[in-house]
């Protein structure tokens, strides 16, 4: 039995919206609560943070459903040369695929300026769709970028106010970052993202002890896997907070840098302080450079999976009531 277009195009297209990457986050209550003493840290509303940085695995994903022609360069060669980078390329402009390198799909996508995190943000919230990098892909959605490779840091101004209930798929701003990593769940702070105030440990992750560790200090000498320090999360639950990359947020420092937060795995421990804030070119990504998305709800959200199943019950329906009337 033949499967007539219109059925094939209903399956196909939940097999794309089924294929979606879902990025693990968790939940962040709370709302309401009082900036620390450093005057950050307050949020108004709940959300949800990655509970790691976004991966290799991911970023690849949003390559090749984008990439094709890459038009506003979000790959960086250093991804595929440097042995820090984790994704590889083949292939020629308009025709351009790729691929996680070997024993790095779960490790932090880097060399990414904050410019490639916000289209990543746009694509997750216009529904991680495929095609060009252009209006309803790449360009706009959380952010309006207006096919610009470099905008200016106002460009870094959300255009779905989450405070007023308008949801998308942000990266991180700097207090929604702040308060995953350091709030007590009680008023207060710690001055560390993994519930400690005592400096963590560096150190590799098959020599981890106790419950404060994490990758810095060139312990490593490269990025680590997400999660590879799984008694050393913040009060909510997230990993890597502390050490591995360093995170884009979307606060702008005037007059041109962005934040970023967190230290990396080369810096030394004052960079995993609440105190410690990095301003920094928006339009360059470094090896030590990644970052975090947010949400007021799971990404993708429950109810597209609702949404996939329905479209495919309906295609299923559909094949079988025509079978059904050619006998």
């Amino acid at each position: 039995m033949t499967i007539t277009p219109p059925v094939l195009a209903l399956l196909l297209a939940a097999s794309t919206a089924s294929a979606a990457i879902t990025i693990d986050t968790v939940f962040v209550g709370d709302a309401g609560n009082a900036n620390d003493t450093t005057n950050y840290g307050g949020v108004a509303y709940d959300y949800h943070i990655g509970t790691h940085e976004v991966t290799n695995n991911q970023y690849t994903a949003f390559l090749n459903a984008v990439a094709a022609t890459d038009t506003h360069s979000l790959y960086d060669s250093r991804m595929g040369t440097s042995d820090f980078g984790g994704i590889s390329r083949s292939g020629s402009d308009g025709d351009y695929s790729y691929s996680r390198k070997a024993n790095m799909a779960d490790k932090p996508v880097n060399y990414v300026s904050f410019w490639d995190a916000a289209r990543f943000a746009n694509w997750l919230t216009n529904g991680q769709p495929t095609g060009a990098q252009r209006t309803g892909t790449t360009e706009d959605g959380m952010y309006n970028l207006n096919g610009t490779t470099n905008p200016t840091n106002t460009s870094a101004d959300r255009q779905l106010d989450f405070s007023s209930g308008e949801n998308g798929v942000a990266v991180a701003s700097e207090n929604e970052w702040y308060k995953a990593a350091y709030y007590d769940g009680s008023g207060g702070f710690y001055d560390y993202p993994t519930q400690s105030d005592d400096k963590p440990t560096a150190v590799a992750p098959g020599s981890v002890t106790g419950s404060n560790n994490a990758n810095f200090a060139d312990a490593v000498g490269a990025v680590t896997a997400v999660g590879a320090y799984p008694n050393s999360a913040s009060h909510y639950g997230t990993f890597g907070q502390a050490g591995n990359v360093s995170e884009w947020t979307d606060t702008r420092f005037y007059p041109y840098d962005l934040i970023k937060r967190g230290g990396s795995f080369f810096t030394n421990d004052a960079g995993l302080l609440s105190s410690d804030r990095n301003a920094s070119d928006p339009n360059f990504g470094l090896s030590n450079s990644g970052f975090r998305v947010t949400s007021l709800a799971p990404i993708p959200e429950p109810s597209s999976y609702g949404a996939i199943m329905g479209v495919m019950g309906l295609a299923t329906a559909i094949f079988f009531r025509r079978k059904r009337r050619r006998g």
